[in-house]
């Protein structure tokens, strides 16, 4: 069964002023997005914007100490910035060991990077079983410090979580307004998973 869903992470807004390299990143995603033509695919924005944010994972002061801090009940959102005209937001999900969101899906494009640690995602497709609903996992892939990877809908179901013994920090920059619905998640899947032929193993 797919759901529609509230927010699963624990969220934090952010604080009146972020840090100037923050204001940087913004900036630049701005601009890519510019230029971007009504026949422009999600794919090609997205690569345009994954390609912006690599520039800036190794930057040590990206963002504040606040916006580190981790929740010890959920993975916890820090939202950094909802560009005036809805047109993407981006936002700090901060990882504590074992914290993972549930298997969901997005309403819009979505680049992540991570920023500290390694996060790990495994990437599942629908299919039947028996007459009946079920997810397979297509592969799992663990992005460390500096990995850049997008998805656009549909076929964009996953589950990220962090498989480390420390911190994970990742950086999401999603092509749609999330303070409207306090996340980009558009379902999430409570569906018996089946290993099936699509399981092509860790990446």
């Amino acid at each position: 069964m797919t759901t529609p869903t509230a927010p699963t992470a624990r969220t934090a807004h952010a604080a009146s002023s972020g840090t100037p390299r923050l204001t940087e990143l913004t900036a630049a995603i701005r601009t890519e997005l510019r230029p971007t033509r009504t026949e422009d695919s999600d794919g090609p924005v997205a690569a345009r914007v994954a390609a912006v944010l690599a520039s800036f994972l190794r930057h040590p002061d990206l963002l504040t100490p606040a916006q580190l801090e981790p929740d010890p009940h959920a993975y916890r959102q820090h939202l950094l910035h909802v560009e005036p005209d809805g047109s993407f937001s981006v936002v700090a999900l901060v990882w504590l060991p074992g914290q993972a969101t549930r298997i969901h899906d997005h309403t819009a494009w979505c680049v992540v990077g991570t920023y500290l640690g390694a996060e790990e995602e495994t990437a599942f497709r629908l299919a039947e079983q028996d007459g009946r609903a079920v997810l397979e996992p297509v592969a799992t892939t663990v992005f460390p410090t500096g990995a850049v990877a997008h998805l656009t809908p549909p076929g964009d179901i996953h589950l990220v979580r962090n498989a480390t013994s420390g911190k994970v920090v990742s950086l999401h920059v999603y092509g749609a307004d999330v303070s409207v619905r306090g996340s980009s998640i558009r379902r999430v899947y409570d569906l018996p998973i089946h290993p099936g032929a699509g399981d092509a193993g860790r990446a």
